[in-house]
């Protein structure tokens, strides 16, 4: 089995080469930011991303925002996020195309490599692998937070200029960004708002319509 690791970590990284190699896994690669693990990915066949969730260079959320990322990109791909906390908007982001092949651990919570390594596999294979308290935290936020109160401000700015009729060309003139980000901002808005496709739906319209009701 061949794995993309992302962690910006040194010694955790070289750690993780270490255990994969003595299970039989390939490790085609080893990286410490989003960047090179979007761009080895492309390059390179892998059968899985291993990923911290925390990369440089904020060491905020750049690890998941990339697993995001590699699924819009290439759906179903696998992908096992590790991390030290549960960043709850982009995880329940990660896990909205139900489509399997997705895992999130908690890394103080792993006492068992045996059970890390089948979760490993597990995910490759097209299963899900969460935490228990992952799954927690994302079903309390669910119950007690607004759909609009997800959107982050630049999101919140896109879809006020959507509500004024904009097209993506126009919202990205004004907000001095490409289409392409636009895109990725709006497709963020939709998952956000719980708007999944539909070929009757106008996704749009009614992201248009939760705001202005929100507001």
């Amino acid at each position: 089995m061949r794995v993309v690791l992302a962690e910006d970590l040194a010694l955790l990284r070289d750690g993780l080469i270490r255990l994969f190699e003595a299970h039989d896994f390939e490790v085609v690669a080893a990286v410490d930011n989003a960047r090179s693990l979007l761009e080895t990915l492309d390059a390179k066949d892998a059968d899985i991303a291993v990923l911290d969730v925390r990369l440089p260079p904020t060491f905020t959320n750049e690890g998941l925002m990339a697993a995001v990322e590699i699924r819009h990109r290439r759906p179903a791909f696998p992908v096992l996020v590790l991390s030290q906390y549960v960043e709850q908007l982009y995880a329940k982001e990660l896990l909205a195309s139900g489509q399997g092949s997705i895992g999130y651990l908690l890394k103080d919570r792993i006492t068992d490599v045996r059970a890390f390594v089948e979760a490993v596999q597990q995910v490759a294979a097209g299963g899900t692998v969460l935490d228990p308290q992952v799954v927690s935290s994302i079903l309390t936020r669910a119950q007690h937070e607004a759909p609009m109160e997800r959107l982050t401000e630049r999101e919140r700015e896109v879809l006020g200029l959507m509500a004024q009729g904009r097209s993506n060309a126009a919202i990205a003139a004004r907000l001095f960004m490409s289409e392409k980000a636009v895109g990725k901002h709006t497709n963020s808005i939709f998952t956000k708002l719980d708007l999944p496709q539909a070929a009757d739906d106008n996704r749009r319209v009614l992201a248009v319509l939760a705001y202005l009701h929100h507001d």
